[in-house]
């Protein structure tokens, strides 16, 4: 027995659908409460739904008793200063694990490889039951952003890049790729809503009616910035092979 995965996500592991018009949206994503909670890059956390309703935005596995990331439970305080990014979250009526927003300071294109990761979404998720993937929402707007893609993080040739201007809508597969935003304005943050959801019917219905692409043309990425992650790849991989220093055991 295995997970039910969309097959929507078999051809690039993502799916972009239409951009949410957010001009009548109150910001409330300034307003709810962060947590200093890292993830990759320098990032605060704001969490929509929790383990179990607390204000922290830990892995459900992490808690007693352990969970998978399903069933998330809604931090009532920011549900209240919040409804309009409750109401986009629960919109595709599907099983809500971790959401939360995120807040992510401005970087570089090196810094966005260096901290790219696979999430570890489906632990303890039980066989037969809908993988678990994430969804996107960008929430400022941030034409120069975009999400990094990856199917093998040390391959350039397999990378992606995502445009992020506002109101961009993803689902990724991000256990089945590499990620990272980069995210270039140096003037302000860039804020995103995302949610964990269960692959299932209803989230493809959702999905479906947004006119979804799996292919974007990638922005090119400024030579300087390029050099200089390559760079910085090459020490880290120098490093890694570097021979060890021998330790002596003692007699």
């Amino acid at each position: 027995m295995s997970y039910y995965k969309m097959p929507i996500l078999e051809d690039s592991g993502f799916v972009v659908v239409d951009n949410y018009d957010q001009s009548n949206d109150p910001t409330e994503w300034l307003d709810i409460e962060y947590v200093n909670w890292k993830s990759s890059g320098d990032t605060r956390f704001s969490p929509l739904a929790s383990a179990y309703g607390d204000m922290e935005c830990d892995g459900f596995w992490n808690h007693t008793p352990p969970k998978t990331d399903k069933d998330g439970v809604w931090v009532q305080k920011n549900v209240d200063i919040a409804p309009v990014l409750t109401r986009r979250a629960q919109e595709p009526n599907v099983n809500i694990g971790r959401c939360r927003v995120i807040e992510l300071q401005p970087n570089t294109y090196a810094d966005a490889i260096h901290n790219l990761h696979r999430d570890d979404n489906n632990r303890l998720n039980p066989e037969g039951t809908g993988w678990i993937v994430r969804a996107f929402f960008n929430l400022t707007d941030d034409p120069d952003a975009v999400m990094v893609l990856r199917e093998d993080r040390d391959d350039p040739s397999t990378e992606t890049r995502v445009p992020l201007p506002v109101g961009t809508q993803a689902i990724i597969d991000t256990q089945r790729l590499w990620h990272a935003v980069w995210h270039p304005n140096t003037s302000r943050p860039r804020y995103c809503l995302i949610t964990s959801y269960e692959s299932g019917p209803n989230l493809e219905s959702w999905i479906e009616a947004r006119n979804p692409i799996t292919r974007v043309d990638s922005p090119d990425v400024p030579a300087d910035e390029l050099a200089e992650s390559q760079r910085r790849e090459a020490e880290k991989a120098a490093k890694a092979e570097a021979p060890k220093p021998e330790v002596m055991s003692e007699a």
